[in-house]
């Protein structure tokens, strides 16, 4: 298998390289590839380390979801990549999350290879990044056009969770926007469903579960990673193709080297004209809202002087063309009750045997 693998990797000698795969086949693999490659890096999984436990080497750097020994002076957008795992019959990109983690996070301009375990092919994924991305700054538009935002608690025991929720609940109010925090356990499309008036969801999970397979046209509305929401809503944020796509949400909270906070009220970033790429429409400038302002009690002025509770999840009843079961009272005439029928559904008492 490393034969037609390494035969398509001739590069010139000293060039630095990382790649992905189970413990056992790394080690064999690092074996194989120092004497080519003479820095060389070998990522294993970010799980958590055991209580207690100390290692005088110095703390790797971890980043999408996974850990890489960088020598000190050292960053990671000077690696190329090689990524072997998969197989044959997953051709789908939206099925391997790890892999998609991986191409969205990596540096533009630097190789990335993938190599098929069962076939021993290799590919070069530097399309299948420019769609992946491509696929996501869509996401990101769909999320300044939305209105109410359902953040979707997908971790409840993952350190800072809490301060991650507020964080993003913070962005969506200063970006003119009402948020709803969900707790579903596992997102699915028939649990989203019963959601209509989101426009869109925020999953908020580790970095090995913030893209979760999603297959094409599944969901009933997007589910975007908190990176996007980031770069939808704070205006700060630098534009696509200079930000870095961020897996885990502790490294969008302050203390971390890539966190950027929101502009102040009276910025001028705020007043920046903006075009929906989706509806062609100008957005107009969202009203900042302080933090303590309670957005349930929020009052609209209406044209007849009338004050009315502003609500989407009311707005969005009231535009359907059914809205549930009227109650009509007065309107009937009283009956007596009469007997009902009895059994289940598959098989009521009167319908007799099938």
């Amino acid at each position: 298998m490393l034969g037609p693998w390494l035969h398509g990797w001739r590069k010139p000698q000293g060039r630095r390289c990382s790649f992905w795969a189970t413990q056992l086949t790394a080690e064999a693999l690092a074996t194989l590839l120092r004497p080519r490659y003479l820095d060389l890096l070998v990522s294993s999984p970010a799980l958590p380390l055991p209580v207690g436990s100390c290692s005088p080497e110095p703390e790797p750097l971890e980043r999408f979801g996974r850990r890489f020994p960088l020598a000190p002076g050292r960053c990671l957008e000077e690696y190329g990549a090689f990524y072997v795992g998969g197989s044959e019959a997953s051709t789908d990109l939206d099925l391997d999350p790890d892999l998609s983690r991986l191409l969205l996070g990596w540096a533009p301009g630097q190789p990335f290879f993938t190599c098929c375990p069962d076939t021993g092919q290799t590919q070069d994924e530097g399309v299948r990044a420019g769609r992946l991305r491509a696929r996501r700054h869509y996401l990101v538009e769909r999320a300044r056009d939305a209105r109410v935002v359902g953040l979707l608690a997908g971790t409840l025991g993952v350190a800072r969770h809490r301060e991650a929720l507020s964080h993003l609940r913070n962005l969506a109010q200063a970006a003119g926007k009402r948020s709803y925090v969900l707790a579903l356990g596992r997102p699915t499309p028939p649990k989203l469903a019963n959601f209509p008036e989101m426009d869109v969801f925020v999953l908020l999970a580790c970095p090995l579960g913030a893209l979760a397979p999603q297959p094409s046209g599944g969901f009933f509305r997007p589910v975007l990673a908190p990176c996007e929401l980031e770069a939808a809503c704070n205006p700060a944020w630098p534009p696509s193709g200079l930000a870095p796509y961020l897996t885990h949400y502790a490294d969008l909270l302050p203390g971390s080297p890539f966190h950027v906070p929101l502009p102040p009220p009276d910025s001028e970033l705020w007043d920046t004209p903006d075009v929906s790429l989706i509806t062609g429409e100008l957005r107009p400038p969202p009203a900042w809202k302080p933090s303590n302002d309670p957005g349930c009690l929020a009052l609209t002025l209406r044209p007849q002087l009338e004050l009315a509770e502003s609500s989407p999840a009311a707005s969005f009843l009231s535009s359907r063309s059914w809205q549930g079961l009227q109650p009509r009272l007065g309107q009937t005439p009283a009956t007596g009750a009469v007997s009902g029928r009895r059994g289940i559904a598959i098989a009521y008492e009167d319908e007799g045997g099938s």
